[in-house]
């Protein structure tokens, strides 16, 4: 095949925020080739990240209006760029490959592409995990903050979620991609939530399933109970989803085990503490953490602070109820992006690139 499409494209996703390193095994472009013709490709890379409509674009690129809505429209169908509507009406703009466009193949991902998206994890997505501000940040498990703690709504899952007026959930893409190259989690598939603070925002989309605030809970509670846990996008405002995850599956926690990467995820304001007195020596916290930052010292549990990114997830498995979140101290709390464009302009400074008309 003809590569020059892709690398423009590839070279184009590497620009934004989220990058998209390139790779020597050329892993990069047959993952693009699988999602893109060469023109879909070429047109990708010409978009910017903000709305723009036919018009614009057309008198920008060069190319013919006639056939460029069509084409335009088919590959926001199939989420390779985003549509939405501006203040001139329909527009489209460029999506990053992660978090973006990989996550939108959740219905047409089949075993070639959940391979090739393996060949290139294990090849190029180290260098864009390493990247601070990290993707994503935890938010805990609601009942296992002290209650005596203070929590801001953008600290609890809870809160986010009833913050908002819809809601909806799909198949977690990383336990399906896990599962079509035979490494199945036993964790439920189900959780991956989406919100809005507009009522009915997902009454139109075929592809997802829509809940009810009730519902929506539900699920975040059967996640918690299930050992998943609880990340965001990594800003103060912004949040519209709500990924359940385990470290055996998802694409971003499995950078802690696969590449050893300790800041992949940004810990919540919290960490563990064992309450001496209630703890029995049970053990069943050890096995629950998702990050082994739990060990027995004698007869007792004992807190791994650098490891513990404050889930709450092990918090649900004892019985005596001798864990519990409090807050970090100031000097251990690494500050949240305060907007979306905040975090894209933070990794931009980090990877030494300039904001250019693409972003």
């Amino acid at each position: 095949m003809s590569t020059d499409a892709y690398k423009q494209l590839a070279k184009h996703l590497d620009s934004l925020p989220n990058g998209f390193p390139p790779t020597e095994d050329g892993s990069d472009l047959r993952l693009l080739a699988k999602l893109f013709t060469p023109e879909e490709a070429e047109m990708a890379a010409q978009l910017r990240t903000s709305l723009e409509t036919v018009d614009e674009i057309a008198a920008r690129t060069g190319m013919e209006s006639s056939g460029l809505r069509k084409q335009l429209k088919e590959m926001a169908k199939r989420g390779l760029i985003e549509a939405g509507t501006g203040s001139k009406g329909l527009g489209f703009k460029s999506l990053p490959f992660i978090v973006g466009i990989y996550e939108m193949q959740i219905d047409r991902l089949d075993e070639e592409l959940a391979r090739l998206f393996e060949d290139y994890y294990h090849t190029g997505a180290a260098r864009m995990l390493s990247v601070q501000p990290a993707f994503h940040r935890v938010v805990p498990v609601h009942e296992a903050v002290d209650t005596s703690v203070e929590v801001q709504p953008f600290e609890s899952a809870a809160e986010i979620v009833y913050s908002m007026r819809s809601w909806a959930v799909q198949d977690c893409i990383c336990r399906k991609e896990k599962a079509l190259i035979g490494q199945a989690c036993q964790r439920p598939i189900d959780v991956c939530l989406m919100m809005h603070p507009q009522e009915q925002a997902f009454h139109s989309s075929a592809t997802v399933r829509v809940l009810t605030r009730d519902e929506a809970m539900g699920t975040l509670r059967r996640a918690a109970e299930a050992g998943l846990v609880h990340t965001v996008t990594n800003s103060e405002e912004g949040t519209y989803y709500i990924c359940n995850c385990c470290t055996c599956c998802c694409g971003i926690l499995r950078g802690m085990a696969e590449f050893g990467l300790a800041n992949v995820v940004a810990s919540s304001p919290f960490v563990n503490r064992v309450d001496e007195e209630l703890c029995t020596g049970c053990e069943d916290c050890i096995a629950a953490c998702p990050f082994e930052a739990l060990s027995m010292d004698g007869a007792l549990a004992r807190v791994d602070r650098d490891l513990c990114v404050g889930c709450g997830v092990c918090n649900l498995r004892c019985a005596p109820d001798a864990l519990v979140l409090i807050r970090r101290p100031p000097e251990e709390v690494k500050a949240i992006p305060h907007t979306f464009a905040d975090w894209k302009q933070q990794r931009l400074e980090a990877r030494g690139l300039q904001p250019t008309a693409a972003q």
